[in-house]
């Protein structure tokens, strides 16, 4: 009896999660899979039509969703080792740091709670003509550049932007990453006299390896995720430079109502980014097992 009431009382707690997942993730998973192999126009839901894997082929031979795709692709390129590198150098300096350290988390954390659209329209100004950052361009004998004006210069411009907007969240992480390490194994260090780059190498590094897998993932999944940043500071151009597959499927999908081929793409998008994020598990697992073989071969 009292196994039961257990039981009943786990399910009245689990029950409503259950749910409210079912009703938000698990049935929009459906639909979008059901919706990819149709032609559903959201304007004329009654001719909607099964259509196999033709919306698959046909998002393939888009040459939009191609273009989409590179540059994508291309803002992770930038986006991950920029905002990852950038986060754990942060991290390292404000640890050193002895007074007023929480300001400083606050201020680089700041960034990551403002609006998206907020923190683009504060960086359209920035690279404007008279911004910012063409005044210390000037200041130093450089031309001004036109950055979100120019096809070759957008795609990096909105990437550095983007890197930095999160990199407060992910020195957290590291910071915390940080503190917890033992302070026993940098007095041994300094004992044998090991040098700042060795102690990084030797401790600091290797203890914050499950932290910068999960950095790693959330950064990558992030930036293939690109679509506030652009949609407000270029509209996807110049010539498409900035568009990106998030961009599209929202285009497709909202504006242009249609549905089957906004899931197709979805669909496909979402596949490629879970196989990626496997590989990336699996390639740093691999290293830290070798790392670890490595040491108990060496006592």
């Amino acid at each position: 009896m009292k196994k039961r009431t257990e039981s009943i009382m786990g399910m009245a707690f689990f029950g409503p999660a259950l749910v409210l997942l079912t009703i938000f993730l698990f049935l929009p998973m459906i639909l979008t899979l059901i919706f990819s192999f149709t032609d559903f126009f959201a304007l004329n839901p009654g001719l909607t039509h099964f259509v196999g894997l033709d919306n698959y082929i046909q998002i393939f031979k888009d040459d939009v969703f191609s273009q989409a795709f590179f540059n994508t692709v291309k803002f992770v390129i930038i986006i991950v080792p920029l905002q990852g590198i950038g986060a754990l150098v942060l991290a390292l300096l404000i640890n050193k740091v002895t007074h007023c350290k929480k300001y400083f988390k606050v201020a680089f954390f700041v960034p990551v709670v403002m609006s998206l659209a907020v923190v683009s329209t504060l960086w359209i100004q920035i690279y404007s003509p008279e911004g910012i950052m063409n005044a210390i361009l000037s200041f130093f004998g450089i031309d001004a550049q036109p950055f979100i004006n120019s096809a070759s210069q957008a795609l990096p411009s909105i990437a550095i932007m983007s890197a930095w907007q999160g990199m407060g969240y992910q020195m957290i992480i590291f910071l915390g990453g940080i503190q917890a390490i033992n302070p026993a194994l940098y007095e041994a260090a300094e004992m044998d006299h090991a040098t700042p780059w060795q102690k990084f190498k030797d401790i600091t590094l290797p203890e914050l390896k499950p932290l910068c897998v999960f950095v790693l993932i959330t950064i990558t999944i992030g930036a293939f995720r690109m679509l506030v940043q652009p949609m407000v500071m270029t509209g996807g151009g110049p010539s498409n430079s900035t568009y990106t597959v998030v961009y599209d499927i929202y285009e497709t999908g909202t504006v242009n109502w249609e549905i089957g081929l906004a899931s197709t793409m979805a669909i496909v998008f979402a596949f490629f980014v879970m196989i990626l994020t496997v590989i990336q598990t699996i390639a740093t697992r691999d290293k830290e097992d070798q790392n670890v073989n490595k040491k108990a071969k060496k006592k």
